[in-house]
């Protein structure tokens, strides 16, 4: 398993736009299971609604887990994309 740690920087947060494209860019890694955790609460990042229902605002401290193949490629994807968009 490998994980990480990112803080949000986007003003709005984890909001629709960004958390479809989140779930797209997850997508494209078959076999690998990518969860997102804020507290004691840790969601799959491919269930949309569940990630939004999180409330992750600017600030909050996220941690990503992946698990499956490729660990390593995933993990630097997830962390690309979140640096971009959020």
């Amino acid at each position: 398993m490998k994980s990480f740690e990112y803080t949000i920087t986007d003003p709005v947060g984890i909001h629709a736009r960004p958390a479809g494209l989140l779930v797209k860019k997850i997508k494209e890694f078959a076999g690998s299971t990518v969860t997102i955790e804020k507290g004691d609460e840790a969601v799959n990042a491919l269930k949309l609604m569940a990630l939004m229902k999180m409330g992750i605002k600017q600030g909050d401290a996220i941690t990503v887990k992946v698990e499956g193949g490729d660990e390593d490629a995933v993990a630097a994807a997830v962390e690309e994309f979140l640096k971009a968009n959020l």
